[in-house]
């Protein structure tokens, strides 16, 4: 049997905030164990303080980790600290650069402090790939937001990692920039870079990711392939068109959860194990609801997020 090699493995990982006052400590992780194939492309979701902002954080070596163990293939963040930093590469939310640098200058800096040789240093191929090499001597403070973002994710590849963490790297982007970086990020996937994305735009997770996990408040609650996820709720989603009632009355049976659509359309999605649809319909019928048209289909991945956060919020 073949032994599977994680590009990405934690162990029992846990990290805890200490109060400044009287409050309890803040317990941001709770025993994660979490594995991430060496090769694969890796979704990270969870709701705001979910604890995925804190976990990205250790990896790159931001926050110290009260007690657990993390692991890039063999290497121990612990024991071979300045190995594992040169085998990950964070794109963080925030864009901060030297106003006065150039990208050329921002990314020979960054190669130089993870120790990469000039003669190995492939600056001007990563400009070129990003779109930005008729840009490299301009001063970063020209530079528009999509292409600070842009020059971030140069800095996180310039030493060549094996695994390179993506943290809501599309957020207030335009379509052409995600576009061009999701193109990017498949490329280096297919040549072996080990991926692991963190997104508010499920319907990304779901077209790039094969497999997804999700945080609720520090705590792993799912861990699966996309498609078995997407299976494993037994999620159903009734699309409805109706006339002569205000939706903001209209009731469901508890387990049954209600998206309000324009033109008089309506979604209501499900869990096929819990609930029946007879049950909702005559739910909908015993109100004086007039149905016009339906339709079902199977839930996609925000009704997935939505069902499970919402389940252990409870």
């Amino acid at each position: 049997m073949i032994k599977t090699e994680f590009g990405l493995e934690v162990q029992n990982l846990r990290k805890v905030y200490k109060s400044n006052d009287a409050n309890e400590p803040v317990v941001a992780l709770e025993k994660l164990d979490l594995q991430v194939k060496k090769g694969s492309f890796f979704g990270l979701l969870g709701p705001n303080g979910a604890g995925k902002s804190t976990l990205i954080n250790i990896l790159a070596g931001l926050v110290i980790k009260t007690s657990g163990i993390v692991k890039i293939r063999h290497i121990d963040q612990d024991i071979n600290v300045r190995e594992f930093k040169r085998s990950i590469g964070v794109v963080p939310q925030e864009t901060n650069f030297d106003p006065f640098l150039t990208p050329y200058e921002s990314l020979n800096i960054q190669a130089g402090l993870y120790g990469v040789r000039k003669s190995d240093r492939q600056i001007n191929q990563i400009l070129k790939k990003l779109g930005l090499e008729g840009k490299s001597s301009a001063y970063m403070r020209s530079l528009s937001g999509g292409m600070r973002r842009r020059l971030l994710i140069g800095k996180a590849l310039v030493h060549a990692p094996e695994v390179v963490i993506l943290d809501e790297p599309t957020a207030g982007v335009d379509i052409e920039l995600r576009e061009m970086l999701w193109n990017y990020m498949k490329d280096l996937n297919a040549k072996g870079t080990t991926i692991i994305l963190t997104t508010h735009y499920l319907e990304e997770a779901e077209a790039l990711c094969e497999k997804i996990a999700i945080l609720n408040k520090g705590e792993l609650i799912a861990c699966n392939d996309t498609s078995d996820l997407l299976a494993k709720v037994n999620l159903k989603v009734l699309n409805i068109k109706f006339n002569n009632l205000d939706p903001d009355k209209i009731k469901l049976p508890e387990k049954a959860r209600l998206k309000k659509h324009q033109n008089q359309k309506l979604s209501i999605s499900y869990n096929r194990n819990e609930i029946k649809i007879d049950q909702i319909l005559e739910c909908l019928k015993s109100q004086g609801l007039e149905i016009i048209d339906l339709s079902t289909e199977e839930a996609d991945l925000a009704d997935v997020f939505k069902l499970l956060t919402n389940k252990n919020n409870r």
